[in-house]
């Protein structure tokens, strides 16, 4: 295969690299790229396909850095190879508003294709990156037109391999026989606490045998390139099994420290910075040095990458002759752009249609929509029946040998792997040419948690089927019915939590979380029938919030979501007949959205001069930004028949009314009541 001195003067290149930017910011992992130099420069010199001048090329080779705290490596290499990340940028690594953040970030940085950091995320994420792939290429791929055969990478760290969600994701990997999807396990036995063998000494790679996937071993990670190289190719040659290629490495290899926790969380010292450089060429007077004969080699390598793109774009040329709908479809997928037209498909209600849950009615737009928006794919973690996520006639996204769908198939059985679905919808996501969706029950979207947060950080539109959403659920009972949930999410910034009220809530739901091309979304839908009601609309629902039943000269305002706005409806009733009061009903089924209208539109909704009181089943914090008063469940549910799990704590027209006779009474007497609209720091937020 043939290595020279130049190989090897560019993998100590990167280690002098890392070390410097992280001693120049004081902070930052150095030990992980010291000892992974080498796998990244054979990965990046003499396998993969990228150009550096479209980081967007759609056929490129995907690389996720799982050990996202080894990102020096990574900034280290994009900088080498041409990436739009400069020398400067180096030095400002960790600086505030740098490219070269701590971890990792997508949005942030030209070749960073996910956001990783969080231990384990990153190998989920590659997970979805795999399965878009294979998609993607059975979609669209033709008789000698293989437009999509793009292969993603992932480096992980043994924290990796220890997070549960990397478990989950690479189990389901196995089982869909992603020959995509090659791995390289830095086996250094270090991690921050010290020696593995402290906590981690399974046998790492029969657990990935019985996963399904082919286990490959180098062992001398500092030295055999070749071995290292032969190891990618005979993960490439098998196409029906994800690859792990266990490397033993040594962590900061050079450093007086190698091979010690000592170098794996804090940059090197002065001293030993001195050494590594004399040790490998370089002089110990200069920093962030790059010799020419590096840049050429790496640059070399850009180049023909390039020219494997200029070479894919006459192909696709080609194709796009041949097969106009494909090819323009395949175009329009990566803009995030939807079908023309697309929107005319989501149902429109009256009062004169039926109670439904909004679970179905969830149901009832995925089979309206599934045709228009041919990107939409997604599935549920084993709650199919409950989530109602899959529309009729549904292929399923599953090796063909296995006789249960196809790669070509929309629905995923994710099997009961929550927090795994999450990251694996934020790699489907990054691929650029699927929107995913994916159901559990509300309450269990928190098991996801970190996957969550990360998709909101990383501004990629995932929708979230969050069915069971309240003390409605039932029988179940507390172990199942959320509380704090969606305090939670409503709290993370780039969230959508939607909890709709009817039938045209929940198309507004779809509608906005469909084309925010930047946000994520968690419907929180209802297992108990809900009825449609007079006053809602799409074209209201779509901005977060409104006013469902106006009322003139109205003593109080009753703000609710979900399924507990129709008995605000009924407590105007009780209100008017039994107490004298006049009662106004606001919907807000988004938060984040209400939050980006125009202040007097706010206003108008929740005006001046009038008292409200907000009536959920979930507990009442964050409810202050918007009401004066709260009503809600600050404890945990109970089990029994829903209707007598809403009685016990007296969320009826009767358990409003009485609050909201309360919030009057209270009220009444203060002068100029101001609504939780007008805040001191509004402008400054």
């Amino acid at each position: 295969m043939g290595y020279t001195d130049t190989d090897k003067l560019a993998i100590n290149t990167i280690r002098v690299l890392a070390a410097d930017a992280t001693a120049h910011a004081n902070s930052g992992h150095p030990g992980a790229p010291m000892g992974m130099a080498p796998v990244a420069h054979v990965l990046f010199n003499k396998v993969m396909r990228f150009n550096p001048k479209n980081p967007k090329w759609l056929n490129r080779d995907r690389f996720v850095l799982s050990n996202g705290h080894a990102c020096m490596l990574q900034y280290a290499l994009l900088h080498l190879y041409g990436y739009a990340l400069s020398i400067d940028d180096l030095k400002a690594f960790r600086s505030v508003d740098s490219i070269t953040p701590g971890h990792p970030e997508a949005h942030d940085t030209p070749g960073i294709e996910v956001t990783t950091g969080p231990l384990g995320q990153g190998i989920s994420n590659a997970v979805g990156l795999a399965i878009a792939q294979a998609h993607t290429a059975a979609v669209f791929n033709k008789p000698g037109f293989d437009v999509v055969d793009n292969y993603t990478y992932a480096f992980l760290g043994d924290g990796c391999l220890m997070e549960g969600v990397s478990s989950e994701a690479c189990s389901l990997a196995g089982h869909l026989q992603l020959g995509n999807l090659i791995a390289v396990w830095d086996d250094n036995q270090i991690t921050i606490d010290g020696d593995t063998n402290q906590a981690f000494t399974e046998d790492v790679l029969k657990r990935y045998e019985s996963y399904g996937w082919q286990v490959l071993t180098v062992g001398d990670g500092e030295n055999d390139l070749d071995g290292i190289e032969a190891a990618i190719k005979a993960a490439q040659a098998v196409k029906d099994k994800p690859t792990l290629i266990k490397l033993t490495t040594i962590i900061g290899y050079g450093s007086k420290l190698q091979g010690t926790h000592s170098v794996h969380g804090s940059p090197l010292k002065a001293d030993d910075i001195k050494q590594l450089k004399e040790k490998f060429g370089f002089n110990p007077e200069q920093s962030f040095v790059v010799p020419q004969e590096v840049y050429d080699l790496c640059h070399s390598a850009s180049a023909k990458g390039a020219a494997a793109e200029e070479e894919w774009n006459q192909l696709f040329a080609k194709y796009s002759e041949q097969y106009k709908a494909e090819a323009a479809d395949l175009v329009r997928r990566q803009t995030g752009d939807l079908p023309e037209g697309w929107e005319k498909s989501l149902p429109v209600y009256t009062p004169a249609d039926p109670a439904v849950a909004s679970r179905k009615l969830s149901e009832i737009v995925l089979n309206k929509v599934y045709a228009a928006i041919p990107e939409l794919i997604g599935g549920s973690a084993d709650l199919t029946g409950s989530n109602l996520t899959r529309w009729k006639g549904a292929i399923d996204f599953q090796p063909p040998a296995t006789g249960l769908g196809d790669y070509s198939g929309r629905y995923i059985r994710f099997g009961v792997r929550e927090h795994g679905m999450g990251a694996i919808m934020n790699g489907m996501s990054a691929y650029g040419t699927l929107l995913p969706y994916a159901g559990t029950f509300l309450n269990f979207v928190s098991y996801a948690a970190g996957s969550v947060r990360l998709s909101s950080l990383s501004q990629v539109r995932n929708i979230w089927v969050a069915t069971h959403d309240s003390i409605g659920l039932g029988e179940d009972g507390p172990t199942h019915q959320p509380i704090e949930t969606l305090a939670h999410f409503r709290a993370l910034p780039n969230m959508m939590v939607w909890r709709p009220a009817d039938g045209n809530e929940t198309s507004a739901a779809y509608y906005v979380a469909l084309t925010s091309k930047h946000t994520p979304s968690i419907l929180a839908l209802s297992r108990q029938n809900l009825p449609q009601l007079e006053g809602s609309t799409i074209e209201k629902g779509i901005k977060g919030g409104y006013v469902l039943h106006e009322q003139e000269g109205a003593d109080v305002t009753l703000v609710s979501t979900g399924s507990e706005v129709c008995i605000c409806i009924d407590a105007v009733k009780e209100l008017a007949e039994k107490h004298n009061i006049k009662a106004r009903v606001v919907s807000i089924p988004c938060f984040e959205v209400f939050d980006a209208q125009p202040k007097d539109y706010r206003l108008s909704v929740l005006p001046d001069g009038i008292p409200s009181l907000s009536v959920e089943v979930m507990t009442t914090m964050g409810w202050e930004r918007y009401t004066h008063e709260q009503f809600g469940l600050n404890r945990f549910g109970a089990s029994g028949a829903y209707k007598d799990v809403y009685k016990k704590f007296e969320f009826t027209p009767e358990g409003i009314a009485k609050r909201a006779v309360a919030t009057v009474n209270f009220w009444k007497d203060v002068p100029n009541i101001r609504s939780p609209i007008n805040r001191a720091f509004q402008q400054l937020i």
